[in-house]
C-alpha cells in the first residue's frame, strides 16, 4: 500500500502552489500507476484502470471491456485473419465493415456475454473485471506516483507561464540579464527565462550579467520543452512601444505612429500623425524641451531619432522623411519613385553618412527616393538613391505581424 499521508501531502502541495485541482492530479497518478501495472503484468491490448482508496491507501486494479456487437466491431476467424495478413487492402476500396475495429477479447466483450454479467447493459457500456493486486507492486507504484507528481508540476508551471505570456507579444517587459550562450542572451523575467538571439540585440550595445533592461516580446513559442519567450531590442516596434510608454497622446489615440524605419544602434525614423485638430504629432513625441524623446534615447544609447510628420500627400511626406535636411521640391515619378531636390549645402545631410538618411526615408515612406542637387538636377549623387525595403517598414497598425527570428 502507498503511504497515503505522504501522497495526500504531495497532492495538496501541488494543488496549493500551482492552482491545480487535486482530483485532476490524482487521476493522472492513477492512470500512470495503471500503465505501470500493465507493463509489469498486463497483456497487449488490455485496458487497465487503477483506483486509489484515499482512506486506506489500497490500490484497486481492474480490466475494462467494452460491450460490442457486429455493428461496432468486425469478427475475424483465424483463417480470415491469416488471409488478411497476406494480402494488401486497397484503401480506396475499403468497405465500411473493414474500417470497423477488429474484435479483441482483451478489450471487447460481446453483448451476449455482457448481458450474462449485467442484464441492463447497453451497447458501448464498459464493464470492469477485478485484477489481482501484487504484493511487490507497492514500491513500483510509489515510484511512479512520485515521478508523475514531478512531471505534473513541470507541466502545470509551463501551462501557467504560457497562459501568462500569450497575450503579451508586442509589449515591453523588464528583465535581468542572466547569462550568455553562443551569442544569445538569456534574461530572467521572474517566473521564466526569455532569450534574445544575437541578431535581435542592438549592434554595439554591451550587456552585463545582472543588468536590468527593457525588451520587446516578439514571440511566445509553445512547441518547445520550455516556454520560449523570444525578446528583442533591435526590432523597430521596440522604439514604438517605448514612445507609447512616454507619450500619453499615443495611448489616448490623439497621436498615431504610422510607420518606423530603423537601423538599430545608429538611427531611427518615425512618421507620426495627429487625429485631433491643434495637436502637433512631432511636438507630442518630442515633448517639452525634448524630455520624451530623450527618455527613449536614454534606453537606446547613442541611437539618433528623427520624427517626421506623416502626410497623405507623398511629396510632403517624402520631404518630411528626409529631415533634418531641407527639401526644396519633390518630383513624383511612376512606379512609386520620387526625386527630391535639395540645396547644394543640404546634399550631404539629405543623403546621410553612407546613404543612411535617404535609405531610412525610403523605408519609412515606401518610395524609392533619388536625392539630387537643386543646382545640378541631372547629376546622380553617389549614395543618393535608395530602394524600397518593405521588411524594415513597420506600420504601427499591423500589430499582429511578427518577424520570423528563429534561425
Amino acid at each position: 500500500m502507498l503511504n497515503i499521508k505522504e501522497l495526500t501531502k504531495a497532492l495538496k502541495q501541488v494543488a496549493d502552489e500551482k492552482g491545480l485541482d487535486p482530483n485532476q492530479v490524482l487521476e493522472v497518478i492513477e492512470s500512470s500507476i495503471a500503465a505501470a501495472y500493465k507493463k509489469e503484468y498486463g497483456e497487449r491490448g488490455e485496458v487497465i484502470r487503477c483506483k486509489l482508496d484515499q482512506k486506506t491507501g489500497e490500490l484497486i486494479f481492474s480490466q475494462i471491456k467494452t460491450a460490442v456487437d457486429e455493428s461496432t466491431v468486425r469478427f475475424v476467424s483465424e483463417e480470415e485473419e491469416g488471409d488478411e495478413a497476406n494480402k494488401e487492402v486497397v484503401e480506396d476500396a475499403e468497405s465500411e465493415e473493414q474500417k470497423l475495429p477488429r474484435f479483441n477479447p482483451e478489450r471487447h466483450i460481446t453483448m451476449e456475454e455482457a448481458k450474462k454479467i449485467k442484464k441492463d447493459v447497453q451497447l458501448g457500456d464498459e464493464l470492469a473485471f477485478g485484477l489481482e493486486t501484487h504484493d511487490d507492486f507497492g514500491r513500483i507504484a510509489a515510484q511512479t506516483a512520485k515521478q508523475v507528481i514531478l512531471q505534473k508540476l513541470r507541466e502545470s508551471e509551463r501551462d501557467s507561464i504560457l497562459n501568462e505570456w500569450r497575450g503579451r507579444e508586442g509589449q515591453i517587459v523588464s528583465g535581468v540579464i542572466q547569462r550568455f550562450e553562443r551569442g544569445n542572451i538569456f534574461v530572467d523575467l521572474g517566473r521564466t527565462i526569455g532569450v534574445m538571439f544575437a541578431n535581435e540585440s542592438i549592434p554595439g550595445e554591451h550587456y552585463r550579467t545582472g543588468e536590468r533592461l527593457r525588451f520587446l516580446v516578439v514571440a511566445v513559442q509553445e512547441d518547445t520543452r520550455l516556454p520560449g519567450i523570444i525578446l528583442s531590442r533591435s526590432h523597430p516596434k521596440f522604439v514604438a512601444e517605448l514612445f507609447q510608454m512616454e507619450v500619453p497622446e499615443l495611448a489616448e489615440g490623439t497621436v498615431e505612429i504610422k510607420s518606423i524605419a530603423r537601423e538599430a544602434g545608429n538611427r531611427t525614423k518615425i512618421a507620426a500623425s495627429s487625429n485631433a485638430d491643434g495637436v502637433d504629432p512631432v511636438g507630442a513625441l518630442v515633448g517639452q524641451r525634448g524630455t520624451r524623446v530623450m527618455a527613449v534615447n536614454n534606453e537606446l544609447g547613442n541611437e539618433k531619432i528623427d520624427i517626421a510628420e506623416w502626410s497623405e500627400d507623398p511629396e510632403r511626406f517624402i520631404a518630411n522623411a528626409l529631415s533634418p535636411a531641407k527639401v526644396e521640391r519633390v518630383e513624383i515619378l511612376p512606379r512609386r519613385e520620387a526625386r527630391a531636390f535639395v540645396p547644394e549645402s543640404q546634399l550631404s545631410l539629405a543623403i546621410g553618412k553612407g546613404g543612411q538618411n535617404v535609405r531610412l526615408a525610403a523605408k519609412l515612406t515606401g518610395w524609392k527616393i533619388d536625392v539630387r542637387s537643386q543646382t545640378n538636377p541631372e547629376e546622380v549623387q553617389e549614395g543618393g538613391v535608395a530602394e524600397i525595403a518593405d521588411t524594415d517598414q513597420v506600420p504601427a497598425a499591423e500589430d499582429d505581424e511578427k518577424e520570423d527570428i528563429i534561425n
